[in-house]
C-alpha cells in the first residue's frame, strides 16, 4: 500500500475511533476527564450548547490560533484530524441523538470511554500527529516558554474532573477520576504494543544458513560475531538481528527445525531506531 494512502487511512481510522468512544460512551455518561471533550461535558450541563457543538467550536478556534502561531507545518499534521473529530461528533449528535447511556453498566461504559479514545490517540501520536484540542495549547506553550507542559495539562484535566464532581454527582466524578488515572497509562501501552519488535541473540556453530534465511527470506540483515563457549572452549558464532513479530516467528521456527542445538535468546523491544524500523 502506498505510504501516503496508509498514513491517510491511519489518520482517518484513529480519529473515527476517538469520535465513537467520545460520543457514545464519554458524553452520555458525563465523564469529564480529558481536555476539550471533558470541558465540553461541563458546558453541556449548563445548557449553553451541546458537548459536540462546544468541541467543534473550541477545536476550530484553537486550530486558527495554532495556524497563526505555529504555522503551516502545524496545520498539515493536526488540522485534518481536529476537523474530522469535531465534524464527526456534530454529525453523530444529529444523526443518532442520545438522551441516556447505551447500557446501565457505567463501569463497562467507562472502559470503552477510556479505551477507544486512548487507542485513537496512540495511533495518532505514533505517526506524529494529534487530534488538536489541548495539544495545540501545549505546542504553543512549548514554543514560547520552558513551562512544564505535561504537568500543566494534567493539572487542567484534574480541575475539570473536580468540577465534574460538583456539577454532576460524586459517583460520576469518581468514575472520571478513575478514567483520568488510567488513560495516560493506556496510551503509553498502546504505543509500546504498536512498536513491539523482537531482538534475537542466536548462538550457533554454523551461522550461514540462518543468515541466508534472514537476508533472503525475511528481507532483513544481521550482525555475526565470533565467540567462544565458556564451558566447551569451542568456537561459536553469535547472530544479532531485530525483526517484527511475524518475522520473529518464522526465524524461530526455522532455527528450531534446522539447527535445534542452537541457543536462542529472544527479547521484546519497542525502541529500535535505524533502517527498516524507526528513523531518528
Amino acid at each position: 500500500m502506498n505510504g501516503k494512502v496508509k498514513h491517510f487511512l491511519l489518520l482517518t481510522g484513529s480519529t473515527l475511533i476517538m469520535s465513537v468512544g467520545t460520543y457514545f460512551f464519554k458524553f452520555t455518561n458525563n465523564f469529564t476527564f480529558g481536555g476539550i471533550t471533558g470541558l465540553a461535558v461541563l458546558v453541556a450541563k449548563t445548557g449553553f450548547m451541546s458537548a459536540s457543538d462546544f468541541t467543534f467550536v473550541m477545536n476550530m478556534i484553537l486550530l486558527v490560533i495554532g495556524f497563526l502561531v505555529l504555522g503551516k507545518k502545524f496545520a498539515a499534521k493536526t488540522a485534518y484530524c481536529s476537523i474530522l473529530l469535531s465534524v464527526t461528533l456534530s454529525v453523530l449528535e444529529r444523526v443518532y441523538p442520545m438522551s441516556h447511556p447505551l447500557t446501565d453498566q457505567p463501569m463497562l461504559e467507562l472502559c470503552f470511554a477510556i479505551a477507544l479514545p486512548s487507542l485513537g490517540s496512540a495511533i495518532l501520536f505514533n505517526i506524529g500527529s494529534s487530534s488538536g484540542g489541548t495539544d495545540i495549547i501545549a505546542m504553543i506553550l512549548k514554543k514560547y516558554s520552558s513551562f512544564d507542559i505535561g504537568r500543566a495539562l494534567l493539572v487542567t484535566d484534574i480541575l475539570i474532573t473536580v468540577a465534574g464532581c460538583f456539577m454532576f454527582d460524586i459517583k460520576t466524578g469518581l468514575y472520571s477520576f478513575l478514567g483520568l488515572a488510567i488513560r495516560s497509562f493506556m496510551i503509553d501501552n498502546f504505543i509500546e504494543s504498536f512498536n513491539l519488535s523482537k531482538y534475537f541473540n542466536v548462538v550457533c556453530d554454523t551461522p550461514e544458513p540462518i543468515c541466508d534465511f534472514i537476508v533472503h527470506t525475511l528481507g532483513r540483515s544481521a550482525t555475526v560475531c565470533l565467540a567462544q563457549g565458556a564451558f566447551s572452549g569451542k568456537d561459536k558464532y553469535i547472530i544479532f538481528t531485530a525483526l517484527n513479530r511475524p518475522q520473529a516467528i518464522k526465524l524461530r521456527n526455522f532455527i528450531k527445525e534446522n539447527q535445534p542445538e542452537a541457543f536462542i535468546l529472544i527479547s521484546n523491544t519497542s525502541e529500535i531506531i535505524g533502517k527498516g524500523f524507526h528513523s531518528i
